[in-house]
C-alpha cells in the first residue's frame, strides 16, 4: 500500500493543528481529553510519515542535481542508492502504522486459563502457562492481580482469571487465546510414557464501567458459603458471591475473598469483560466469530500451539513457527518472539488484503 504525497500532507498538516492546539491552553475536560487521545493515536503515523516525506523530498532533489563535479555527483548517487534502498522498509513502515486499530488494543485484558483435556496434568500445565504470563508480563513492566483461582489437588489450576493491567497489553496478549497442547511425561506417571494433555487460554479486553452499562434489574445475585480451601472464614461465612446476567445468561462465580463485598467487585469485574467481549463480537460478526471459535472446547485435537517437553520445542500452528527454545518460552522471555511474529503475520495479511 503505497501513500501518496497529498495524504502524507494531509497526515504532517493535521498533526500539527493538534499540537497547536494542545500547546493553546485553551482545552478543558472531555475536549483537552479527547485531543490528547488523538494526538497519541496520530503520533506514530506522523512520525513515520514525516521521515518517508523527507526521504521522498530529498530523492527528488537529487536526481535533479546536474552538478558538473565529478565527485558531487559521485556523492549523490552513492546517496541516492541508499535512500532507495532504506525507502521502501520506511514506507512498509508507514503502512503499518496506518492500518486500522483494534479499538481495545490498548486496553488491560482479563486472562482465563482453563485445565481441558488430561486431569492432573492438564492442570498442572495450566498452572504453568499462567507462570509463563505472569513472567511475560513482568518483563513488559506490566502488573498481574490474580482474580480468581480453583486449584487441582496437587497443585495446579482447574481455571484461574487473572487481570492484567499495563501498556499495549490486549494487542499482545490477544492472539494467545486458543487450545493449547502439552506433550511430556507427567509427574504422576511412573512409566515414563508421554501423555499429551491441553489448556484453553482466553484473553478479553478490560472495559471501563462507561464502555458496558449494567443495571442492576438485570442482576441475579446468590450469596453462599464458599466451599474448598482457603481457611477458617470458608465455613462460616457466607461470602462466596455468584452473579447471574439475566439478558445474556452469563454467571460468574467469585469466593476467593473473604469479603462478600471483594468477591462482588471481582466478580462484576469478570462479568463487564465478558460482556464487553460479547458486545464486540456482535459488532465484528463473522471475525470474531472466527476468533471465538479459535478457543475451541479444551479437546487436545483442537490447538494453536503445541509444547513439546521431550523435543525442547514450541510449535505455533497458525503460523507454522517452531522455536527450540522450550524452557526459555516458558520462562517468559522467549515468548515475545512467538508473539512478534504472530502480529507480523497479521500485519502482513491486513496489508495483503488492502492491495487486493
Amino acid at each position: 500500500m503505497s501513500v501518496s504525497d497529498d495524504r502524507l500532507a494531509q497526515i504532517a498538516h493535521r498533526f500539527a493543528e493538534l499540537e497547536a492546539r494542545l500547546a493553546s491552553g485553551t482545552l478543558e475536560g472531555d475536549a483537552f481529553v479527547a485531543a490528547s487521545r488523538d494526538y497519541a493515536e496520530l503520533e506514530p503515523v506522523a512520525r513515520v510519515a514525516a521521515d518517508v516525506a523527507s526521504m521522498r523530498g530529498e530523492l527528488a532533489s537529487l536526481q535533479k542535481l546536474d552538478d558538473p563535479d565529478p565527485d558531487m555527483r559521485e556523492l549523490a548517487e552513492e546517496e541516492i542508492a541508499r535512500i532507495k534502498e532504506e525507502l521502501p522498509e520506511a514506507e512498509r513502515q508507514l503502512a503499518v502504522a496506518m492500518l486500522p486499530r483494534d479499538a481495545a488494543d490498548q486496553r488491560p485484558a482479563m486472562l482465563e486459563i482453563r485445565a481441558g483435556t488430561g486431569g492432573d496434568e492438564a492442570a498442572l500445565f495450566a498452572a504453568d502457562l499462567y507462570r509463563m504470563y505472569e513472567r511475560y508480563a513482568a518483563e513488559q513492566g506490566w502488573k498481574v492481580e490474580m482474580i480468581s483461582a480453583n486449584a487441582s489437588d496437587i497443585g495446579g489450576f482447574k481455571e484461574v482469571v487473572a487481570n492484567v493491567t499495563g501498556t499495549g497489553v490486549f494487542a499482545k496478549l490477544k492472539f494467545e487465546s486458543g487450545v493449547h497442547r502439552v506433550q511430556r511425561v507427567p509427574v504422576t506417571e511412573s512409566g515414563g510414557r508421554i501423555h499429551t494433555s491441553a489448556a484453553t487460554v482466553a484473553v478479553l479486553p478490560e472495559p471501563s464501567e462507561v464502555d458496558v452499562q449494567i443495571e442492576d434489574k438485570d442482576l441475579k445475585i446468590d450469596i453462599y458459603r464458599a466451599s474448598g480451601a482457603g481457611g477458617q472464614h470458608v465455613n462460616t461465612t457466607d461470602s462466596a458471591v455468584r452473579i447471574t446476567h439475566l439478558p445474556s445468561g452469563i454467571v460468574v462465580t467469585q469466593q476467593d475473598e473473604r469479603s462478600q463485598h471483594k468477591n462482588k467487585a471481582k466478580a462484576m469485574q469478570v462479568l463487564r469483560a465478558r460482556l464487553y467481549e460479547k458486545m464486540r463480537e456482535e459488532a465484528q460478526g463473522a471475525e470474531a466469530e472466527a476468533r471465538k471459535a479459535m478457543v475451541g472446547s479444551g479437546d487436545r485435537s483442537e490447538r494453536i500451539r503445541t509444547y513439546n517437553f521431550p523435543q525442547g520445542r514450541v510449535t505455533d500452528h497458525r503460523i507454522n513457527l517452531t522455536l527450540h527454545r522450550l524452557p526459555e518460552i516458558l520462562e517468559g522471555p522467549g515468548l515475545g518472539e512467538l508473539i512478534d511474529a504472530l502480529i507480523a503475520e497479521d500485519e502482513a495479511k491486513r496489508l495483503a488484503a488492502m492491495d487486493a
